[in-house]
């Protein structure tokens, strides 16, 4: 952790931002696979443009280097990588069979990550931590990247439905990105702090069923990721319980 009270040159800013850098040329480079034919490459690429994404706000954030510049540029970079990205590689794999409603659809990813950032960059401050106020624009990004090489478990019988398949997908997925439905950020530790022993052992299940096969448990995580938002707000308003208190004293403080 770097010491708060030494000063911090202006040539360790460029550190994260080379992470962001990293990953909007991912995106890119996914967007030029895509139109080349190489599906599974193109979606390999957009989960090394996800993962450096994560790495970048971490990096930022351990060498105290958090800028207003870093945020714009980042959300910049994740519409490429995470909006457009995806939306041609679900359009030059399956939605160009749909002619211009293909097209249309393959423009929900681009629009929808455009419009959740930008919400994002304005509510920051009225956002719990503990959640996202719907799907994050990566994981919408996976999603349809795992689905791409999740293809060899693919059922046999349902290979004539495959592009009607990709059309609802690429419908509803980025429409969750401009929902209201709370999804988890992972970014509070209070189960692990609590259960340090349990989370270990169900982390290396994880990682131990990802590295066997890797295109089907990471498409069934981010599934599952997917389907966990509407479930858990579901429970919440049957409940009748508030679905982000935070978020909501946050908002109310700033009115007051």
């Amino acid at each position: 952790m770097r010491d708060p009270r030494k000063p911090v040159s202006r040539g360790v800013y460029i550190l994260p931002n080379l992470f962001t850098t990293a990953s909007l040329f991912a995106g890119f480079f996914s967007i030029i696979l895509a139109f080349a034919g190489r599906f599974d490459e193109a979606a390999w690429a957009i989960l090394v443009s996800a993962a450096m994404d994560g790495l970048d706000g971490k990096v930022a954030r351990l060498t105290g280097t958090a800028s207003q510049f870093g945020i714009e540029y980042d959300s910049l970079a994740d519409d490429v990588a995470f909006g457009v990205a995806p939306g041609m590689l679900a359009y030059a794999w399956q939605l160009h069979e749909f002619g211009r409603l293909g097209l249309a659809v393959a423009f929900l990813f681009c629009g929808c990550a455009a419009l959740r950032l930008a919400r994002f960059n304005v509510g920051v401050s009225t956002t719990s931590k503990r959640f996202f106020v719907g799907l994050p624009s990566p994981a919408c990004a996976c999603v349809m990247a795992t689905f791409v090489l999740f293809m060899p478990f693919f059922p046999a019988f349902l290979e004539p439905a495959l592009p009607v398949v990709t059309l609802l997908i690429s419908i509803i997925v980025p429409l969750l990105m401009v929902s209201r439905i709370r999804y988890f950020s992972f970014k509070e530790y209070g189960f692990i702090k609590r259960h340090p022993f349990r989370t270990m052992v169900a982390v290396l299940f994880i990682l131990s069923m990802v590295f066997s096969l890797p295109r089907l448990f990471c498409f069934l995580i981010l599934f599952f990721y997917v389907l966990s938002g509407p479930v858990y707000t579901f429970i919440l308003r049957r409940r009748g319980r508030k679905l982000d208190p935070e978020a909501e004293d946050a908002a109310r403080t700033q009115t007051n």
